[in-house]
């Protein structure tokens, strides 16, 4: 039965410590010491006390020990040495002497002595002016957290509290060395912090170990409840708090299978240039969804964005966003990586009806990718259109981007694109504003009537880019989204490698640039016939990059040739599929 009152999506902001993105389930660690109530112990159960302490500095010495071991060679030695700090504070004579001092004198119960002496020192040190003071009342507050931490955990093994989940967001006020791990020095998914410095050990520590982030949200803990679904979009500096399902999905293409950050630099697999068996350049750009996945596209070196769909932020809220905040968007988007010859092609807005936002679609349609999408529908709804282009021209900067258009049917379409284009270049002039004099226009090759226009097309467009699970699906009338129909991607048809050797044939008589992107296009056992019809360019998603290198790297192209040739001259798919069987086993020279 659905929920009759479902929890709509609040959105949060802070500021960025560590950037990344994940989705999780939150825990929420509310350890505000000032409120802590000064429980007394029974004069009879002080020896208790005082051994519950030692053993939970023992826990803590061993953790932090443990974890040492654990970091070594992934986080920066001075990182590393952070660490040390919190075991000189676990074995410093003054901190145990005054926990033990409060037990004793005053029988205070073991949490409430540890929360008085941290909390004590905490406010003495906060109010001067040193940095490094400060800091050392942080650290000693991240110990005492720690101990307070395993003292509840032996509660939980005991049954008298319930045990944490086992992956989870963190929620918590302040930012804290403690919360980056569980106590089995398990890493945490993300953390996000009411409060906290983004120059402090925990932040500095944070960054090391690529723990997605988010300090100074203003709201969070009166939001945020224990067990609330959450997007952290650290890189953004964006917390979502239980999104709906399209905005989860799209968040998790974007997230699942993201290969893990090697360190600083490039990993030895991602440098070089990419190269066949038989030595043909192949050129890579990334195809992206979101900031986090063009950011792990500028770590692994990979050069241009070759397509940014944009569709995520026109999700995330009922209403169209601002084009401050599409503006911001596309700026952090060009502004990754150093290379500053890096250009980032844009793909314009691509929303059918079956997305359901409401402006772009007031009524619902029984076709939807047969009816108002792509470019279709920004023509008809121009001030979408207008707001995102202004954003475009806007956030170039010094940098090339160009736009890409999606279910262009025909010309008519890219010149009036062109005029638009134009109008709002000279709105900003007027205001003032800087933007890009020039931006390349594209079009995406996915329609019938794309492929049958396409000699008019590489004369009107800039470039061309090919969009191959669409055209498949369009093509064959078959819906990429039927388990049912899922053969029909598998193998590349005879008539789909037609198409394709006739747009490289007209981009190549033409001097325009082609592109090829999507899952079928990334398929290894695709990219023989694609490498042998003369596909050169591809945009790639960075979770597949690697596979993708591999693969190509292992390709003869002349073979590949000579295996999309009969492939294409056949008359079903198992004519195709016999050619590639036969390409892996016999004419791929070893």
């Amino acid at each position: 039965m659905d929920d009759p009152n479902p929890s709509q999506e609040v959105l949060l902001r802070g500021s960025t410590v560590s950037p990344g993105l994940v989705l999780g389930i939150v825990h929420r660690k509310d350890y505000d010491l000032s409120k802590t109530r000064a429980e007394r112990a029974p004069r009879d159960e002080v020896e208790s006390e005082l051994n519950r302490f030692r053993q939970a500095l023992d826990d803590s010495l061993e953790q932090l020990q443990d974890l040492k071991h654990r970091l070594a060679g992934r986080v920066k030695p001075d990182d590393a040495r952070i660490l040390d700090t919190h075991v000189t504070y676990l074995k410093d004579s003054v901190f145990i002497a005054d926990v033990e001092n409060l037990i004793l004198g005053e029988q205070m119960r073991l949490e409430a002595a540890i929360t008085k002496v941290v909390g004590d020192f905490d406010r003495i040190f906060r109010l001067v002016q040193n940095e490094t003071l400060r800091q050392s009342a942080v650290d000693l507050r991240d110990v005492g957290i720690r101990v307070l931490r395993n003292l509840e955990q032996r509660a939980a093994h005991a049954g008298d509290v319930e045990p944490p989940p086992q992956e989870y967001v963190l929620i918590a006020p302040e930012l804290s060395i403690v919360d980056m791990f569980n106590l089995a020095n398990d890493r945490v998914q993300g953390i996000v912090t009411a409060e906290g410095a983004l120059t402090s050990h925990a932040a500095i520590f944070a960054r090391s170990m690529r723990i997605p982030t988010l300090t100074g949200v203003e709201g969070l803990l009166d939001t945020v409840q224990e067990g609330d679904f959450v997007i952290l979009d650290a890189t953004e500096g964006c917390l979502r708090i239980n999104p709906d399902d399209v905005v989860r999905q799209q968040y998790a293409n974007g997230a699942e299978q993201r290969p893990e950050p090697e360190g600083d630099d490039v990993p030895e697999w991602a440098r070089g240039e990419l190269r066949t068996h038989d030595g043909e350049t192949v050129r890579v750009a990334a195809a992206c969804g979101n900031l986090p996945e063009a950011e792990q596209a500028a770590a692994l070196g990979v050069g241009d964005v070759g397509l940014y769909r944009t569709e995520l932020l026109y999700l995330v809220d009922k209403a169209p966003p601002s084009r401050e905040a599409l503006q911001h968007h596309y700026g952090a988007v060009v502004a990754l990586g150093s290379n500053g010859d890096r250009v980032v092609t844009f793909r314009l807005l691509n929303a059918d009806a079956s997305l359901e936002i409401e402006y772009l679609h007031p009524h619902r349609e029984g076709n939807p990718q047969l009816g108002s999408a792509g470019i279709r529908v920004l023509l008809e709804r121009e001030s979408v259109l207008r707001r995102q282009l202004q954003a475009i021209l806007a956030a170039g900067g010094e940098r090339e981007v160009r736009v890409a258009v999606p279910f262009v049917t025909d010309c008519g379409e890219l010149r009036r694109l062109k005029e638009i284009l134009f109008e709002e270049r000279f709105e900003l002039r007027k205001l003032g504003e800087p933007f890009q004099e020039k931006i390349a226009v594209g079009a995406v090759v996915e329609t019938p009537a794309a492929l049958l226009g396409i000699r008019d097309l590489a004369r009107e467009a800039d470039f061309l880019t090919i969009n191959l699970d669409s055209l498949v699906q369009y093509l064959l009338a078959a819906d990429r989204e039927n388990a049912g129909l899922t053969a029909h991607f598998e193998s590349l048809h005879p008539v789909v490698l037609r198409a394709l050797a006739e747009v490289v044939e007209v981009a190549r008589a033409a001097g325009r640039e082609l592109s090829i992107f999507g899952v079928t296009a990334g398929d290894p056992r695709h990219l023989p016939l694609l490498l042998g019809l003369g596909l050169r360019d591809f945009c790639v998603s960075p979770a597949t990059l690697r596979e993708f290198r591999e693969s190509v790297a292992a390709v003869d192209t002349q073979a590949g040739a000579a295996a999309a040739k009969s492939a294409s001259e056949g008359s079903c798919p198992a004519d195709t599929q016999s050619h590639v069987v036969g390409y892996k086993h016999g004419y791929a020279r070893p």
